[in-house]
């Protein structure tokens, strides 16, 4: 989604554009950096791709986006069952955060799920910059290229790229959508670190992003 003319609180870098972007923000200074958050640079990243509709007996809580907003995520299915479980709370994080967002509260039940700790705290903060911005937005987030590396059997990082081109900004009181057209900065790099807690849910506890990233532009 791109995010425009609108500065951003300390806790994330100097931005011109409101982003959707959380779990500790951008960080100009990794542009193009395409580690994965706490990991060991010297293990293997495993390409893989869950889906953020898989079931399990774990009682989370119900997210349904509006009509007119859609997340996709593209080839997000692991062949390993540990991957795979990781990326679809993964993928249900970043939901989740939208889910806050549209609904426009900072509180919701998704939000205290699927985050903790650093990204949580940042989360948070970050759909009250939307509140104070008076937006919102409209249409479809396609997320792809996901890869996972598990640190240990609690805990992971993940990557993966935002295609932002066909969401907009809309005002919230209004309805008025803004179509500026699309550039390279419609292309997000996200890196988060996971831990799985006693309830078996995979939190997203840190991370950054990078916005124009060469490793997500198509």
């Amino acid at each position: 989604m791109k995010r425009r003319s609108l500065p951003v609180a300390a806790a994330f870098a100097a931005t011109t554009a409101l982003l959707l972007t959380a779990c500790g923000g951008e960080d100009d200074n990794t542009k193009g950096n395409d580690k994965i958050a706490g990991a060991d640079t010297s293990g293997t990243i495993t390409s893989a791709s869950p889906s953020a509709s898989a079931s399990d007996s774990i009682e989370r809580p119900a997210i349904t986006l509006p009509d007119d907003v859609e997340d996709v995520f593209e080839n997000w299915k692991a062949a390993d069952a540990t991957q795979d479980t990781v990326l679809a709370d993964a993928a249900r994080a970043q939901t989740a955060i939208n889910d806050a967002i549209l609904k426009g509260k900072s509180e919701t039940p998704g939000l205290t799920f699927y985050y903790k700790g650093k990204a949580l705290t940042t989360s948070v903060q970050w759909v009250e910059k939307w509140l104070d911005a008076g937006i919102t937005y409209t249409g479809t987030t396609r997320y792809y290229s996901p890869k996972v590396q598990m640190f240990d059997s609690k805990s992971a990082g993940v990557s993966f790229c935002a295609d932002e081109t066909k969401a907009y900004n809309k005002d919230r009181k209004t309805s008025e959508v803004d179509k500026t057209p699309a550039d390279d900065d419609s292309y997000v790099l996200y890196n988060t670190r996971l831990e799985k807690n006693q309830r078996g849910v995979w939190q997203t506890s840190d991370g950054t992003s990078v916005r124009g990233s060469k490793t997500c532009i198509q």
